[in-house]
């Protein structure tokens, strides 16, 4: 599956260096960035900001039969990570396997290459984690 290079490039903050938004009313942190806060509606003030990479495996898989432009990575492990400001967000962890991980361990994001759209064509980076031993 392709991506347009203006999605990608409009993706570039919160891929590259995990920008996401805040709601100074209730200090609620998202990732990705909203433009309003569910809870404060119009009242909350949304902002940006970014965060730390480091987090919490809080649940994980290891995938076994990939969508396609994944098979070259079977097996890996799909992760929702806790993130240290409080924000959950999906993605692999990089440089393991099923058994390594444990619910709890403690990650940080790397920035990794993702996928290519063909041979020839766009290159698409972006965050994965991995463990901190």
């Amino acid at each position: 599956m392709t991506e347009n290079i203006a999605i990608t490039w409009r993706r570039i903050p919160e891929r590259y260096r995990l920008a996401g938004s805040q709601c100074t009313s209730c200090k609620t942190k998202f990732f990705p960035p909203r433009k309003l806060c569910p809870d404060c509606r119009r009242k909350g003030k949304i902002e940006s900001c970014g965060f730390s990479g480091k987090g919490k495996i809080y649940s994980f898989s290891e995938v076994h039969s990939a969508p396609a432009g994944l098979e070259l990575e079977i097996p890996y492990v799909l992760a929702i990570v806790q993130l240290e400001e409080g924000p959950k967000l999906t993605a692999q962890v990089a440089d393991c396997h099923g058994c390594d991980v444990q619910v709890g361990a403690p990650v940080e994001a790397v920035f990794r290459k993702i996928r290519s759209d063909d041979p020839e064509g766009l290159l698409h980076y972006g965050y994965k984690f991995r463990l901190v031993k």
